[in-house]
């Protein structure tokens, strides 16, 4: 497998997202764990509804309201303070710590980021991360005005890149994303950081790695 270039997923497989409640929910009473699975799931429920529902909010304010449904639903005492402090800490998302290594194996080829997250939401995480250097572009759905996995959504890498999905490996720590791509026609390489189970909706991924910097030595 010879991918002409590479589409990356960000939250989840560039950023760690449960990095976030680590960062800033330090004096929020409660189970924390239990927030950061449960805000997480919310924010992807809300995007598939709202997809559905075709009636599209920025992954911003989605990432709000799973917050306040996820503090709800645990009985969690937060205040409007420490919830903002929170939604903060997603703007400086931690990067995995093999990123970096695993994109310096890749030079040469184009890179891309195509993902759920606002416009805004993306460029601090990167710029953050120092990974500017890396991407010869950021996408967000915010150009389409829905959710993976739309089509519509994955149609824009192939777009901005130039070239068919099949020429292009794509590369994600969502299960449900994966699939997705794999059925827009791209190749995909699905990080499986936690060892789950693939879901089963009828599309594999070409390959499958544990880190990032294990994807050189699958081409």
């Amino acid at each position: 497998m010879k991918p002409q270039a590479f589409v990356f997923d960000a939250y989840g497989t560039l950023f760690d997202v449960h990095s976030v409640v680590a960062r800033a929910g330090n004096n929020i009473p409660g189970d924390l764990n239990a927030l950061s699975t449960l805000w997480r799931q919310k924010q992807l429920e809300y995007t598939w509804l709202r997809s559905l529902m075709e009636h599209y909010e920025d992954f911003w304010d989605i990432t709000e309201a799973a917050l306040r449904s996820a503090v709800t639903q645990l009985k969690i005492e937060a205040s409007a303070a420490q919830l903002d402090s929170l939604m903060q800490a997603y703007l400086v998302a931690s990067t995995f710590p093999e990123v970096k290594p695993g994109l310096d194996a890749l030079k040469g080829a184009p890179l891309v980021i195509l993902s759920n997250g606002s416009p805004r939401m993306l460029e601090s995480a990167v710029r953050h991360g120092a990974l500017e250097h890396y991407f010869a572009e950021v996408i967000s759905v915010d150009r389409v005005k829905t959710y993976k996995p739309s089509p519509r959504v994955y149609a824009l890498g192939a777009e901005s890149l130039k070239l068919p999905a099949s020429e292009i490996l794509f590369v994600s720590s969502n299960s449900w994303d994966a699939v997705g791509a794999r059925a827009s026609g791209y190749k995909v390489c699905w990080c499986n950081r936690s060892q789950a189970h693939m879901e089963h909706l009828g599309y594999w991924p070409d390959v499958t790695v544990l880190r990032l910097d294990q994807i050189v030595d699958c081409l």
